[in-house]
């Protein structure tokens, strides 16, 4: 690979200054939906495409319960609404769902816990202010959610992009390998909590982390049918495939995707053997696409879980140059690779049917706080959360560009705190939208 030489400081801090002139910080301040704009409704419609007809209804039904909930599956709405902004051309790898949620903790492949960006289904490069809208928006939809005033989610809001733009930068003046080795850990994120609440927290990320493992699941999913052990029954969450042949299936995919994993890797898998599999219903805005959790063991007995995910286009890929990897999920985990500093072990990708699918642990340690826990914290939450926003996006951009972009003001923080309680209007109507097609009859619907 030939090494292409990287432009002098001073150029790079120029493109930032020139991008404001292409894409002015105060644009999304003033942000309306463009005219014309794609019914919102018909823009989800148009996703299940892919997915399979008979759980169609339940995503229609878990998007309608809430504003949140809708937003949370509704990345192709926001991809439409910001591709029709101009952008800064200062792209990085974009998570392309970077709500709040969708930030976690989880094992290292040394056994310690990160902190980082946890969901990569619509990751592909693009302009780096998409991913902080993102973001933004949803701390307002969350903090409304809960009941909470928009002053609330503004604060938050003021704090994860004040942590974004201090974190990008010291990047700026960073070395290349310092930027790609800062690995965000448990104490770390712990030290955005004050005294009240940061031994609670902590306790919890305890107890959670012992849980969340292939032995937790397995003491929780599992049950023994004819001396067998079997993945239980529980539906519409889980459920087995409706063929006998169910493990050779598996067994076919198997090789193609432990192809892509690391010679060490793919080693130590072949010491486990096929349990069981059966189908998964996950998320919000997942639901549908197909699922597989994939039961192993090795030969004491010890379980471990995969989970075998469809990967689709990235919403994005409308508005932006479309995915170099002739598999998407080649797409989601080389994007993943990129965006964190620490990645499970077992990440890979296959492919069956003409669909294509990516593979990681199931929990694996996986800590992810729900909506009713970060109300009391959201803002420390947020603060967290831009900073390792910022990690991602020096890893994969231009640090000092962006940084130059975003410059020493709040014209840019401010710009977004008015885009995200404009985009939280604008998704309580789109949510309504779908709610009466719903209640019409004009969209199927079944809770779950």
């Amino acid at each position: 690979m030939p090494i292409t030489p990287v432009p002098a400081t001073d150029e790079r801090r120029e493109r930032g200054r020139a991008a404001r002139r292409e894409s002015p910080r105060r644009a999304f301040a003033d942000w309306e939906p463009a005219e014309g704009r794609d019914d919102p409704v018909a823009v989800l419609v148009a996703q299940n495409e892919i997915r399979d007809p008979e759980l169609v209804p339940l995503r229609h039904g878990r998007m309608a319960l809430s504003p949140w909930n809708f937003y949370r599956g509704a990345a192709a709405i926001m991809a439409m609404d910001l591709g029709a902004l101009p952008h800064s051309g200062l792209d990085v790898q974009l998570c392309g769902d970077a709500h709040v949620l969708n930030f976690g903790l989880w094992a290292t492949p040394e056994r310690n816990l990160s902190f980082d960006l946890r969901d990569f289904d619509e990751t592909l490069p693009g302009p780096f202010e998409w991913d902080v809208a993102r973001l933004a928006a949803s701390l307002v939809v969350l903090s409304r959610h809960n009941g909470l005033a928009d002053s609330v989610g503004l604060e938050a809001v003021d704090r994860c992009l004040g942590a974004y733009v201090e974190r990008m930068a010291g990047y700026a003046s960073s070395g290349q390998m310092e930027v790609w080795y800062d690995l965000v850990d448990v104490d770390w994120l712990l030290a955005h909590f004050d005294d009240e609440w940061r031994t609670g927290i902590a306790a919890m990320i305890e107890r959670k982390s012992a849980k969340r493992t292939s032995q937790g699941a397995f003491a929780k999913l599992t049950e023994v049918v004819d001396g067998a052990v079997r993945i239980a029954e529980s539906p519409p969450k889980l459920h087995h495939f409706d063929t006998p042949d169910r493990l050779d299936i598996v067994e076919e995919v198997f090789e193609r995707y432990a192809a892509t994993l690391r010679e060490d890797r793919r080693h130590c898998l072949r010491q486990f053997h096929f349990v069981d599999v059966a189908r998964q219903v996950v998320g919000v805005g997942s639901v549908g696409m197909r699922v597989a959790l994939l039961l192993l063991e090795d030969h004491t007995g010890e379980p471990l879980f995969l989970q075998v995910k469809q990967a689709g286009p990235s919403v994005y890929e409308r508005y932006l140059p479309a995915s170099t990897y002739a598999n998407h999920g080649a797409r989601v985990i080389n994007g993943q690779r990129l965006l964190q500093s620490a990645t499970d072990m077992f990440v890979g990708w296959t492919s069956l049917d003409d669909a294509d699918y990516y593979v990681r642990q199931f929990r694996d340690m996986k800590i992810i706080p729900d909506s009713q826990q970060l109300a009391p914290v959201l803002a420390d939450f947020a603060s967290a959360c831009g900073a390792v926003l910022a990690k991602g996006h020096a890893r994969t951009g231009d640090p000092v560009a962006i940084s130059s972009y975003l410059g020493k003001g709040r014209a840019f923080t401010e710009a977004m705190g008015a885009w995200a309680v404009r985009y939280a209007d604008r998704t309580e109507a789109d949510h309504a939208a779908l709610v009466d097609a719903i209640r019409s009859g004009a969209l199927p619907a079944e809770e779950g």
